[in-house]
């Protein structure tokens, strides 16, 4: 029930985002209408149409792909209707008379007359279709969750949730705005000035759809405030959720075990019981370990996947844990659960571990038993529990460090029983893809390639899925990308299928990373890199050299551009000399 609560809430949190800001001409053309007849059918289409259109996104397929392409197109073209019949009727109708009189049938309370619920229920409809809030932690979660365990009826009434908090949200702006649009009405007859002006706003609104800039630029706008305000909602409430703990919430102070006069008692808060450990496919540098074995020990219980640009960011920091705290009675048990299918290869997990120095327990976690035991949803999660079974706190995400230790520094003290000096908190020298993240100039966010959870797709051929299919960049915005080349986009990579292929990305950021991996035949692949058409040279990444040359020899993440001056918006090229190369997922830092 929690994760419906914030999921309602983040969608009410978008109408104070920019990129809702092209529906908005949609929904106000309502403003000053009956309630039942006119706007509540509008939203209510909006509702049902959005939560199916993503559901259909986390289903997948060719098919699905297809759907959404053409409902895009179908309500672009009814909306520019719509807001030509607005602006002008004749003009209207001597564009095109058959299509036209849809327009002007929704468009008729606009100008005075009777409008029916069927005309508010497709323009919602329509509006649905195009609605493409930006995916804050709340969306992703639920897409993530539809990504892992299958497209269900959970999923569509999770994403009915949050499009019913943005309808809320929207529904109230309109009762709002209805009173100023009468009022304005009233007074020296300005209702067909006001209904061209909605006319304009529509056909703005169409066009900054139509354009990308709902997902683009607004977006980006959009990124460092409503998406802080959803985690920092989601933080909260969840402290409080039995999901959270894999189990209810227990109301006690402190365990038993400190209840002795004089022992140090920590005021961290009991969340609930450890779950079991059971279900791993292979234990990495340990054998199979139980929740009876570590009693006695504090335990910080780390899910990863080593492709995850968020986790590798804290590895530097767990790795210094375990070693700093390992005699003190600290255990870390990384649980590795994949995100991608090449993630469940053990030898690559085996050959991750390696590459990243950890000498921890890992469980591997292909069946996500253990992530389900947890209730996790995300990557990275730290679980830390006491030295009686006790789950005493949770971080999702990066950051937050001295926090997260201190609570370590916390529990080994209560299971000492007395206070001792910690010595500070860790400060890893993390270098490469694992130095934390540029924030203050971070402009670009996570972008998928496989057409499954796909964004932000400049290539005028559109994505032909599981295909293969000749394509071109065309010219991407800030935050899109485009192929180049003879690609086959599968549900979660592009394979290139011929030497000389590329992949162009504009983007903003101090690094951009990209999972690759060599293709079912293995192998190397040889690439170079250019940066606004040029060789990246002190601007390079950590798997190229100054003359932006690499190899990919692993299905791992790459950094292949970190920015060594100013960060400002540039056009990343990559251009593989070989084929069959993988291309997964765009990061950046």
């Amino acid at each position: 029930m929690i994760l419906f609560t914030i999921a309602y809430i983040a969608g009410a949190l978008t109408i104070v985002s920019p990129c809702i800001l092209p529906v908005l001409p949609f929904v106000f053309s309502r403003a000053g209408q009956p309630f039942t007849t006119s706007v509540l059918p509008m939203l209510l289409g909006m509702v049902v149409t959005f939560a199916a259109v993503a559901t259909l996104a986390a289903l997948g397929g060719d098919w699905a792909v297809r759907a959404n392409e053409f409902g895009r197109h179908a309500a672009i073209a009814l909306l520019a209707v719509f807001g030509v019949a607005l602006l002008s009727t004749r003009v209207a109708a001597m564009v095109t008379r058959p299509a036209v009189a849809l327009g002007i049938r929704l468009s008729q309370r606009a100008a005075g007359q009777k409008a029916s619920v069927g005309a508010s229920l497709l323009l919602g409809a329509a509006t649905g279709l195009l609605w493409a809030p930006c995916a804050g932690p709340i969306l992703g979660l639920v897409l993530t969750g539809a990504a892992l365990h299958g497209a269900n009826v959970g999923t569509t009434l999770l994403l009915t949730a949050y499009a019913a908090g943005a309808a809320t949200s929207l529904a109230i702006a309109v009762l709002a705005g209805g009173r100023a649009f009468a009022a304005m009405k009233r007074s020296l007859g300005v209702g067909e000035r006001l209904r061209q002006g909605l006319g304009v706003a529509v056909l703005a609104g169409v066009a900054a759809i139509a354009l990308g800039l709902d997902t683009g630029f607004l977006a980006r706008l959009s990124f460092a405030g409503t998406t802080t305000i959803e985690q920092s909602l989601l933080d909260r409430l969840s402290r409080n959720s039995a999901g959270t703990a894999g189990a209810a919430t227990i109301n006690r102070v402190t365990p038993a075990a400190n209840d002795a006069p004089g022992a140090y008692k920590s005021s961290l808060p009991v969340e609930g019981t450890s779950p079991p450990l059971d279900g791993a496919v292979e234990w990495l540098n340990s054998t199979p370990l139980t929740v009876e074995q570590l009693r006695g020990k504090v335990v910080l219980v780390d899910f990863w996947t080593y492709s995850c640009i968020n986790c590798i960011r804290t590895i530097p920091y767990v790795r210094a844990w375990a070693e700093k705290y390992r005699d003190q009675g600290l255990v870390v048990i990384g649980v590795h659960a994949p995100e991608f299918a090449f993630e469940k290869r053990i030898d690559n997990v085996k050959r991750a571990v390696q590459d990243f120095e950890i000498g921890y327990p890992v469980a591997i976690d292909n069946d996500f038993a253990i992530w389900r035991a947890f209730g996790n949803s995300y990557w990275p999660a730290h679980y830390f529990i006491d030295v009686e079974g006790w789950i005493r706190h949770h971080h999702f995400g990066e950051g937050d460090y001295q926090t997260s230790e201190r609570v370590i520094q916390e529990l080994l003290a209560e299971g000492a029983g007395s206070r001792r000096d910690d010595g500070g908190v860790v400060k890893p020298n993390a270098k490469g893809a694992e130095a934390a993240p540029d924030f203050a100039n971070l402009q670009s966010g996570e972008d998928y390639v496989g057409y499954m959870r796909a964004g932000n797709f400049a290539s005028p051929e559109g994505v032909a899925a599981d295909e293969a299919r000749d394509y071109t960049v065309g010219r991407p915005r800030l935050n899109q990308w485009g192929l180049a080349g003879n690609w086959t986009i599968g549900a979660e990579q592009a394979t290139l299928n011929q030497a000389g292929g590329a992949v162009t990305y504009r983007f903003s950021a101090r690094d951009l990373h990209l999972v690759l991996g060599p293709g079912a035949k293995g192998g190397k692949v040889r690439f170079q890199v250019t940066v606004d058409g040029v060789a990246p040279g002190p601007d390079h990444g950590s798997d190229i050299d100054a003359g932006g040359n690499g190899t990919v020899t692993e299905t791992r993440l790459y950094q292949l551009v970190r920015q060594s001056g100013e960060v400002r918006e540039r056009t990343f090229e990559i251009r593989f000399l070989d084929p069959g190369v993988e291309a997964f997922v765009f990061t950046f830092g």
